[in-house]
């Protein structure tokens, strides 16, 4: 009976080996079959590149023709993924180390038309009157409608000095025709100044390389005039802030939190997942913070939103932002040449994503929409671009969310509330008309434990 018993599990166990051997060489006829399909494919593109060489009418640009054909490749992939040419790559060097040449606006592709996501604060661009979600149809005579957004962004830069005609198409319906001289940009750092005699007010434009250093100063230099004892506490103003360096991001929401995450990315490989944890030390000493959002906030300033959200380190107010939750990385290629390339999503510290989302304020302040903008205000978000990764499709925001501030600071509600709340002069259970307190449910922030960032500078 033993003899038979082990013969039967012996026959179990082989009968077990023969199946894995058999699940393993139909795993590999799979995999071998995609990778032979591949193969055909990339043969078929050959076959168009040579039958271009050799009948087209006019001999082609080569060159051109491949950097084509990669470019339409990567912008199939999602909105913010792109080709950078030896030009965009060099630019797009110089914009985060804080300086670019150009009109001063942040733009992306929409129905084939170029749309401005916001001018940078006092650049050419803002100064001409441009607005956030202006459609740019024409520049200098020649339609928009064919070009890349590189060839497109191309032709807008130019030496300081010179000038360019762009015609918009405003709120869909109007148009408008803008002469900007271009000039050096220059993103604002922080702009910091005093709001009344106990609070500090403190505006991101964007985030480069000089944002940490430049927020350090700006907080020194405020508490210095206020004073320790009369300073209630800080307004950081994040709206209109088109996003930029992670690690900035980073930066700035570790200098007003002692401990716990800040956030994490999740990519395809374990080594694209990671966690950046804050290190002990609050460049405030814990004064209380008010964050200002609103429709035109992405990318690195919604994590700083919503890591200090999490935390309950800030009160988060104004309306709801842009939504774009996703990290690009750059690969460097060969002849100067660039990959950007979407390879991660973010996470607040309680876990969420903001993806086609946004972050919603503790308080939902709406400033007063002049007549002439009523309809025009509001920033559609990256719930609306074509082609976007879709995380949250069930929470998705496709409803615009303002992007309005009043040049005015005397008529700027949101501001205006956020130094009153820190004054004492409105509070949670009394917040004043108008005013909706929306803070989200979330689970707890994460502990300070894993993977670590580099220690603040």
């Amino acid at each position: 009976m033993m003899r038979k018993i082990s013969v039967f599990l012996s026959g179990v166990a082989i009968g077990a080996i023969a199946l894995v051997a058999l699940e393993e060489i139909k795993f590999s006829a799979s995999a071998n079959a995609a990778a032979s399909d591949t193969y055909r494919r990339l043969t078929l593109f050959g076959d168009v590149f040579d039958k271009i060489r050799s009948d087209y009418v006019d001999k082609p640009d080569e060159a051109k023709l491949i950097e084509a054909a990669i470019n339409g490749m990567v912008q199939s992939l999602d909105p913010h993924s792109s080709f950078l040419d030896q030009k965009s790559n060099q630019e797009m060097q110089q914009q985060t180390r804080g300086e670019f040449g150009g009109l001063g606006i942040e733009v992306q592709m929409e129905d084939g038309l170029v749309k401005v996501v916001t001018p940078f604060d006092d650049s050419p661009a803002a100064k001409a009157g441009v607005q956030a979600n202006d459609l740019v149809t024409q520049i200098d005579g020649e339609q928009v409608q064919g070009l890349t957004l590189s060839q497109a962004v191309d032709k807008m830069k130019g030496p300081k000095g010179t000038k360019v005609k762009l015609k918009l198409l405003r709120n869909k319906k109007d148009t408008v025709e803008v002469e900007i001289t271009r000039d050096t940009i220059r993103p604002p750092v922080v702009r910091a100044q005093k709001e009344g005699e106990t609070v500090g007010y403190l505006r991101i434009g964007s985030f480069n390389e000089q944002t940490f250093e430049g927020l350090k100063k700006q907080v020194e230099k405020l508490t210095g005039e206020i004073g320790k004892d009369k300073l209630k506490g800080f307004v950081l103003d994040l709206r209109n802030n088109p996003g930029g360096l992670l690690d900035q991001a980073i930066y700035v929401a570790d200098a007003f939190l002692d401990s716990g995450e800040i956030v994490s990315t999740k990519g395809k490989t374990a080594d694209q997942t990671n966690r950046a944890l804050a290190r002990p030390g609050d460049i405030t000493n814990g004064k209380p913070l008010v964050v200002l959002i609103n429709g035109g906030s992405a990318s690195a300033s919604e994590i700083v939103a919503g890591a200090l959200q999490d935390h309950t380190r800030a009160t988060v107010v104004g309306t709801r932002s842009f939504g774009k939750g996703s990290v690009q990385s750059i690969f460097q290629l060969r002849s100067n040449y660039a990959l950007k390339l979407t390879t991660q999503l973010y996470y607040t510290p309680s876990g969420r994503s903001i993806q086609g989302k946004g972050i919603t304020p503790d308080f939902i302040v709406k400033q007063d929409i002049p007549d002439e903008l009523k309809g025009k205000d509001e920033i559609k978000g990256e719930a609306s671009i074509r082609g976007h990764i879709k995380v949250n499709q069930d929470e998705e925001q496709n409803a615009g969310s303002s992007g309005y501030v009043p040049a005015d600071r005397a008529k700027d509600k949101q501001l205006i509330w956020a130094v009153d709340f820190l004054n004492g002069k409105v509070t949670k259970d009394n917040p004043g008309e108008g005013v909706v307190y929306s803070p989200p449910a979330k689970p707890e922030a994460k502990a300070n434990t894993g993977k670590t960032e580099p220690e603040k500078k």
